[in-house]
């Protein structure tokens, strides 16, 4: 039988909790995986979701059959609500309570407006899939809306689509909805040409993708600029209300909005009864990961503020997945015996981002791509790191074939937004 001492909670089933859950899989231990959703996602490609590149199953397997050969794993679906530490106990929102000795929050980060939620439901972010057929939604609906629209001023501002934030995610958005009207659908519609859409990306620093090199930097901006984005920086959002945006002091009639911004960590630290390490909300941990004062409570990923050689950890996929394997190890040392703590030592694999269909930007530190090529090479890692032959076979050949004819076969409006009302 096994022992109490070997009960192992991960909350969390992304990348971080996952990575930790297989590490153990197999093990003595005793481990419950419990997430609010029954699905990991790979964030990376879900702008291609939310942009009809791909379908939701592509990028989405089940938990539980991901974890189903372990019979020492156990996946509950649930809502963490609170963690009581003095008792060793996680709190559902149904009331029920799961023990532990051992403790792993890998529950990942959610937006961030700046102090404005009220924006939220006027500018929906990215980061789950309900995010993605949302959004998927809203930006098809808006050139429907525009198809039926008499006034041209009315049929500008739904063909105006403003993305908040010039990182990856907003890099990438604009790009493909760029792409969307000027590639794949003019033709379509007969009361207006969908290439006379605007695509506007907005960022409050100097310059977008500012975590790459300052030539790969300008590079995607004239990217952009070549597809038709209209790339503003130095001009942060002021202000949001239906319909409108203000960029400083100008107004701007757009129909569509999308955050890609900021993002603020889940409530890990209110459950763990400690403070954020910053604003953010992150959780401080020691250099293996553990909790201040708790050394069997560990925090990984987009919730925690993880230093390495004197350098925060950057909130992307694979830093969690190198914590996650870092604390399974750590965990598996632990069941044999050996309490020996293990710093975390991240391994920089580089930043990624696409623009468009042809070009990209790939910074390996030692060595930078742009381009066509660069293109190429991030396809092929976001298809390696996908799991199963299935999914990888099932996305290259949706990439070829979109590639190839411009065609986005996921082009469906589902559910109803209650912004927009019913047609």
């Amino acid at each position: 039988m096994t022992e109490p001492s070997n009960r192992i909670v991960v909350i969390g089933g992304g990348f971080g909790g996952l990575e930790t859950a297989m590490r153990l899989g197999g093990s003595t231990a005793r481990v419950t995986v419990v997430d609010q959703r029954n699905h990991h996602l790979f964030q990376p490609l879900l702008y291609q979701v939310a942009t009809a590149l791909l379908s939701t199953s592509e990028i989405a397997w089940p938990i539980r059959h991901l974890l189903r050969r372990y019979k020492n794993i156990e996946v509950v679906l649930g809502k963490v609500v609170g963690v009581d530490r003095q008792a060793r106990n996680v709190e559902l929102e149904d009331g029920a309570i799961l023990p532990f000795d051992q403790l792993v929050v890998a529950t990942g980060a959610r937006h961030a407006y700046f102090g404005h939620d009220e924006w939220e439901p006027l500018a929906p972010g990215l980061k789950t899939l309900e995010d993605a057929t949302t959004l998927r939604r809203r930006i098809l609906t808006a050139f429907e809306r525009a198809e039926r629209e008499p006034d041209p001023a009315r049929r500008a501002a739904w063909l105006t689509f403003v993305i908040v934030g010039g990182g990856p995610t907003g890099v990438e958005l604009a790009g493909t909805i760029a792409e969307l009207a000027h590639r794949t659908l003019p033709g379509d519609f007969r009361n207006f040409d969908p290439a006379s859409a605007r695509v506007l990306l907005i960022e409050g620093g100097p310059r977008v993708l500012a975590a790459f090199r300052p030539e790969l930097s300008d590079y995607a901006a004239r990217a952009l600029a070549k597809l038709g984005v209209e790339v503003r920086t130095g001009h942060p959002v002021s202000g949001m209300a239906a319909g409108e945006v203000s960029i400083g002091d100008t107004v701007l009639a757009a129909e569509t909005v999308i955050w890609a911004a900021g993002v603020q960590a889940s409530p890990a630290a209110t459950w763990l009864g400690v403070s954020p390490a910053d604003r953010a909300g992150r959780v401080k941990v020691e250099p293996d990961l553990s909790l201040p004062g708790d050394p069997d409570v560990f925090v990984i990923g987009d919730t925690a503020m993880v230093m390495s050689e004197g350098k925060p950890v950057p909130g992307v996929a694979p830093a969690a997945k190198q914590q996650g394997r870092h604390v399974g190890a750590t965990l598996l040392a632990r069941l044999a015996g050996d309490r020996t703590p293990r710093p975390f030592r991240y391994r920089d694999q580089g930043n990624l981002a696409t623009i468009g269909r042809k070009a990209a930007v790939v910074d390996f530190g030692w060595i930078r791509f742009k381009g066509g090529f660069a293109w190429w090479m991030w396809g092929l890692a976001h298809i390696f790191f996908l799991i199963g032959v299935r999914n990888r076979l099932a996305v290259a050949l949706s990439w070829l074939w979109i590639h190839t004819t411009g065609s986005r076969s996921a082009r469906l409006i589902t559910q109803r937004d209650p912004l927009v009302g019913d047609d």
